[in-house]
């Protein structure tokens, strides 16, 4: 089969699923009519649709992601995980990389209030083993709970979410900075961004390990970040928080 005969096979082939995604929505929608005494679906029942389809793409994206890398994923990999065809995919998102940003964008934003989380106020005047506690957990959780988002910030070479991470790289270096500023009477500026980045480089490395094992295997090495940073940063503590 030459080129241009293939072309348009997976063009016809294309076609012809999503007319078939296009009559399944007509024959779902006969139904409700039918159902409601013979009242066309509301768009808010084909907007609700709309978004349950988008959702189980985006969760069908986060595995193959997972799996295979960003690099080596295709939308047919992705529609195939789904349960849909090829055509139905496209009907919602023209490429892989506009999934990766969708998907992307809503992960920096879970991202985000994990992190709002662990810095609360109250966590930040904790005795420094506690404040660990309370700072690592919920970010770690995160991590774990949402692997996708580790693949993705991670060589994907997609600038919108290249900058976005790059935003919540920077976020949370000045938490971090402030949580020293506080605690370290004497700390010079060049100390503290040095400081700062170790922190952030320390954690980002043990992540690898903690998100690469389970069970009692990832509470170990869970455990030996905490030891890790506690005794790297009691030395620098020349406050302690009030009783």
């Amino acid at each position: 089969m030459d080129k241009k005969t293939e072309k348009g096979t997976k063009s016809s082939a294309v076609g012809a699923a999503t007319a078939t995604d296009s009559a399944d929505a007509a024959t779902a929608d006969a139904t409700t009519a039918a159902d409601t005494g013979g009242t066309a679906a509301t768009p808010r029942r084909r907007q609700a649709r709309g978004e349950r389809r988008i959702s189980q793409l985006l969760a069908a994206a986060a595995g193959v992601f997972c799996r295979t890398g960003y690099a080596s994923a295709s939308t047919n990999a992705i529609a195939r995980e789904a349960g849909v065809s090829p055509g139905t995919l496209y009907q919602y998102f023209p490429n892989k990389e506009a999934i990766a940003v969708e998907l992307g964008g809503q992960l920096l934003h879970r991202a985000n209030e994990a992190h709002g989380r662990a810095f609360r106020p109250e966590n930040l005047q904790r005795p420094l083993p506690e404040l660990l506690d309370a700072v690592l957990d919920p970010v770690i959780a995160f991590n774990c709970e949402n692997p996708a988002f580790w693949a993705l910030m991670h060589g994907t070479g997609v600038p919108g979410i290249a900058r976005e991470h790059e935003k919540l790289h920077e976020s949370l270096l000045t938490r971090i900075e402030a949580v020293l500023r506080d605690r370290c009477s004497e700390i010079t500026p060049d100390e503290l961004a040095h400081t700062s980045n170790m922190i952030l480089g320390i954690f980002k490395s043990s992540l690898d390990l903690i998100l690469a094992h389970e069970g009692e295997e990832r509470a170990a090495y869970t455990a030996e970040l905490k030891t890790v940073l506690l005794r790297y940063l009691e030395p620098m503590i020349t406050r302690t928080p009030p009783h």
